[in-house]
């Protein structure tokens, strides 16, 4: 089977190829489209329709250049010009995948973290704002895979697993607003919706520099209460391939020999998405 993949492009996305290049890999159908082949602001051989696809990806960039604030425009744009269509997907079961700036689009879209009704889900309920450094941060990140099997990102990964792989975002610090924060980390951890969490070299919970960003409790992504909408800050497409990683060389040259076809951590979210799409 060669799952229908979806991979959402407009001005300023910049992480589409990589993405696309990873599901091809796996086998997956993969497809880059725009957001106006969608709405039908094209010509009618260039248009797509959402229904037809398994899965929908919002890949990483600066999705309309990031004005007003992370992915708030492109949330917008989706919920105006596709609202119904989206809701149909979801209830159909179809996953939906946001990468960094895809992950701040879920958030304003109202779909992360998804407690509640319908009419609940339409009142953002957290927001992914500026880092504590005030800065951009790119840097590699170890993250714990903590999810006890709802999602479907992850199935295939052990829990507490660490992952290594590249975060880049100026807008990663994962925000609900204090009057409601205890109440909502709870239900995140009573829902099972907190996938992985920024730690040290030796696992543990860790503040700067191994959480780039200041997310209290050291979140680095979330699924919905389904389990088949995921968010995360870091960059799996980075890290498909053993090589892309930052010490790739140094760790090659230790070990006495070349690594350059084993995978990196990154195939794993990748491949555990595809094995439940060709499970259904």
């Amino acid at each position: 089977m060669s799952p229908a993949i979806c991979i959402l492009r407009i001005e300023g996305t910049n992480c589409e190829l990589e993405t696309f290049l990873a599901f091809k890999r796996l086998g997956a159908s993969a497809e880059i489209v725009h957001l106006k082949q969608l709405i039908g602001a094209v010509k009618e051989r260039e248009r797509r329709n959402l229904r037809d696809y398994e899965m929908l990806v919002i890949p990483g960039g600066f999705s309309s250049g990031d004005y007003i604030r992370a992915g708030a425009i492109l949330a917008a744009r989706i919920n105006g010009a596709l609202g119904e269509e989206i809701a149909a997907f979801i209830q159909s079961g179809n996953p939906i995948l946001g990468i960094c700036n895809g992950f701040q689009v879920l958030v304003e879209m109202g779909l992360l973290p998804g407690f509640g009704a319908q009419e609940e889900r339409e009142i953002q309920q957290a927001a992914l704002t500026t880092n504590d450094s005030a800065r951009f941060e790119c840097r590699p990140t170890l993250i714990k895979h903590e999810n006890r099997g709802t999602c479907v990102f992850t199935q295939g990964i052990e829990k507490w697993c660490i992952l290594k792989m590249p975060c880049a975002h100026a807008e990663g610090k994962f925000f609900v607003d204090e009057r409601k924060r205890e109440r909502y980390i709870q239900l995140l951890e009573d829902n099972d919706q907190i996938v992985f969490r920024y730690v040290d070299s030796d696992g543990t919970y860790a503040s700067y520099p191994c959480n780039p960003n200041g997310s209290p409790y050291n979140i680095a992504g979330i699924c919905n209460p389904e389990g088949t909408i995921l968010g995360l800050m870091p960059h799996p497409e980075r890290a498909f391939y053993a090589f892309m990683d930052s010490e790739w060389s140094r760790r090659s040259r230790e070990r006495g020999k070349e690594k350059g076809n084993a995978y990196g951590d990154g195939k794993k979210i990748f491949e555990s998405v595809l094995n439940y799409l060709r499970s259904r």
